[in-house]
């Protein structure tokens, strides 16, 4: 009927009619609809009126997009008018991204965004965040296919790091041992292997520095304890202090990424029983514990304690003791925090597991060996929990036929990202690859692919907000009743087995991941409350409770919420945390701390920690829990207030909107008191 559309840059191209069905078909698909035959007919009505008001003259997009509109209107499918609408919409500001950018740079010239806590102000970066929402307009305009670019554009998932995309990936666990031994070379020269603690703990540092430089995401160190051992065997107590002090420093003040930020550092450790190791391990924490040049609390680097029962979980174990040091510094600094190599999904590997502060953990590898040292995440993508259960209508088996699309749509997302990662070269990653920190990566020339070596990383699809998504579906939150609790466990185990599904049909190491959200939190609030409107227990607040966690307002008891966050762990084998929030550091009671970090461990967590408020006035170094706007003491109003996210240490200036109002909203857990 016809043969010719008119782009909207002028362009003539052919016409295809069955992009109007498809369009027409994906607005149904969005509002429940399944009918592709009624998307054929309504076509043809599209078609008819077309050739009426046109009769053979040339047209444009934008025509025939109005003609789509006015026929479902006027043809009763006016929900389907309206997802058309929106969608048309987004696509319009897609084509608009360069103005969109333009926009864009000039609030990142005022102030940088605040989707990442750990991101300062500064010129260098302003200037890393221009380029990232450059990259990102791009990513999403010219790479990734329309329908995950639109999926992302929706909030029906949020690609995480997008700015990366084809450029590099997530994280690692270092191996130290390995480059402290052998020397490494970060570009500009050997470095030699070091002989005392100082130089270790130095070179240490540089090289978390070296390789956050390489990654979009975490650095860390599964076996510190055992990496430093060999260098401290003939050191002294003072020497191995002043080595964990410097490493302390450097962690907090080394910035990687142009001078944008300090890298995300992590440091795993508890375990070694050597007299050496158990120097390392006591002299960090209480290097930590002394905090900063005034006492400040250190943000960095986060310390996970690995508990082992035989080895520092009870009295008698070797290292019980240094467990005992790890709980009074803890309940002064937040950190450090603690995993749980006993529990039913650890316990295979001895204690040979690592995790990270944003609580990422990869083992299990059907491509190689089920280590830790040289693998990390590769990507992850958020699939918006409550978009799907308001969708469903409280339609379980709706919900599950939605879920079933979206984590389908991720895992494609996923491969499609694993595929353009797989032609980056050695020399893109300079450090990691360069340098053989990546398990497959050693021998490797700087013009080599990486789908060899990255085959052993993770590709894990996240989501965030299972509160809000059992109180569209249910009416209340698992929190609030064990019939809820029980379709909370049943929706994640499920998430769980077609992730595994995905494994299997891409022979890769897909795993679920309990986003650790930040940004996402609060992005996929606001663009469901613009759709849907306020619904109350689901989109009424500014952000969405993360992951499987209980409401951070709700009032419950410390050992309750334990017990009931405790049998997600399992399915999320990506990564997962848990916390308790109390009112102040729980200084003077260390047997209730040791009586909750156990039952955490019984509850058959991974990882978890504690909570309180830490602040510091910077005018006179007060430090306590200050709730007022002045310090008590010099009533100076630089306060600087520490605080976790995501399962990382901020001050509390750095977070964004919604984690602030996340923030405001956490109450206290019952059951304990910080005095006894």
């Amino acid at each position: 009927m016809f043969t010719k559309v008119r782009k909207r840059d002028g362009r003539e191209v052919a016409f295809n009619e069955t992009k109007i069905t498809e369009a027409i078909f994906r607005a149904a698909k969005a509002v429940g609809g399944e009918d592709r035959q009624t998307a054929m007919e309504l076509t043809l009505d599209v078609l008819k009126m077309l050739k009426k008001q046109y009769n053979g003259n040339l047209f444009g997009v934008e025509e025939v997009q109005d003609m789509v509109e006015k026929v479902l209107i006027e043809s009763g499918h006016a929900r389907t008018a309206k997802a058309y609408i929106l969608y048309r919409a987004q696509r319009t500001r897609l084509r608009d991204a360069r103005s969109d950018l333009m926009d864009a740079v000039e609030e990142i010239l005022g102030e940088t965004s605040r989707e990442n806590a750990n991101v300062s102000n500064s010129p260098s970066a302003k200037m890393l965040q221009i380029a990232s929402a450059a990259s990102k307009k791009y990513y999403l305009t010219r790479l990734i296919p329309e329908e995950m670019s639109q999926a992302h554009a929706r909030g029906d998932l949020h690609i995480h790091d997008l700015d990366f995309y084809g450029k590099t990936l997530t994280c690692i666990q270092i191996p130290l041992g390995r480059l402290l031994k052998e020397g490494f070379n970060t570009g500009h020269g050997y470095i030699r292997a070091p002989k005392r603690p100082t130089s270790a703990t130095a070179l240490a540092a540089i090289i978390l520095q070296s390789s956050q430089n390489d990654m979009h995401g975490g650095q860390s160190f599964a076996f510190f304890d055992r990496d430093i051992a060999p260098f401290v065997e003939n050191a002294s107590e003072e020497e191995t202090y002043q080595a964990m002090e410097a490493l302390i420093y450097n962690l907090n003040s080394m910035h990687s990424r142009a001078g944008a930020q300090v890298p995300f550092s992590s440091l795993n450790l508890g375990t070694e029983t050597s007299e050496a190791a158990r120097m390392v391990i006591k002299n960090l924490l209480l290097a930590y514990e002394a905090g900063l040049g005034r006492g400040e609390n250190p943000i960095f680097p986060n310390i996970i304690f690995k508990l082992k029962e035989g080895i520092n979980l009870n009295p008698g174990d070797p290292n019980y003791d240094l467990f005992q040091l790890a709980i009074r510094v803890s309940s002064k600094r937040l950190n450090p925090t603690f995993s749980f190599m006993d529990s039913s999904f650890n316990k295979e590997y001895g204690d040979q597991v690592g995790y990270m502060g944003c609580r990422t953990r990869v083992m299990a590898n059907r491509k190689g060996p089920a280590v830790t040292d040289g693998r990390g995440n590769l990507s992850f993508t958020t699939i918006n929990l409550p978009r799907i259960a308001i969708k469903a209508e409280r339609n379980i088996d709706k919900f599950y036929r939605l879920l079933d699309e979206t984590l389908d749509m991720s895992f494609r997302q996923l491969y499609h990202r694993f595929t353009v990662q797989a032609k980056l070269k050695v020399k893109d990653m300079p450090f990691v690859m360069g340098q053989g920190l990546y398990l497959g990566s050693q021998g490797l020339n700087p013009n080599d692919t990486l789908e060899e070596v990255i085959k052993h990383g993770t590709l894990s699809p996240g989501f965030i907000g299972l509160a809000e998504a059992l109180v569209a579906l249910n009416g209340q939150h698992h929190g609030q009743s064990e019939e809820t609790q029980k379709l909370g466990l049943e929706i994640v185990s499920y998430m769980r087995q077609k992730i595994d599904e995905a494994s299997e049909k891409y022979d890769l190491n897909y795993t679920l991941l309990a986003t650790p959200a930040e940004s996402v939190s609060g992005r996929f609030a606001k663009l469901d409350r613009k759709e849907f409107g306020i619904i109350p227990g689901v989109t009424d607040k500014e952000y969405y409770t993360n992951s499987f966690h209980i409401p951070v307002g709700y009032p419950i008891g410390i050992f309750e919420k334990i017990s009931l966050e405790g049998p997600y762990h399992k399915y999320c084998n990506a990564g997962h945390i848990s916390y308790v929030e109390m009112a102040s550091p729980p200084l003077h009671n260390p047997q209730a701390v040791e009586a909750i970090i156990k039952h955490m461990q019984a509850s058959d967590m991974g990882y978890a920690a504690i909570n309180f408020p830490v602040d510091y006035c910077t005018s006179c170094s007060v430090t306590g829990v200050i709730n007022q706007d002045s310090c008590p003491r010099c009533e100076s109003p630089e306060i600087r207030r520490v605080r976790r996210i995501t399962g990382y240490l901020s001050t509390v200036d750095r977070f964004n909107d919604a984690k602030v109002a996340e923030l405001n909203d956490r109450t206290t857990h019952s059951g304990f008191s910080p005095k006894g």
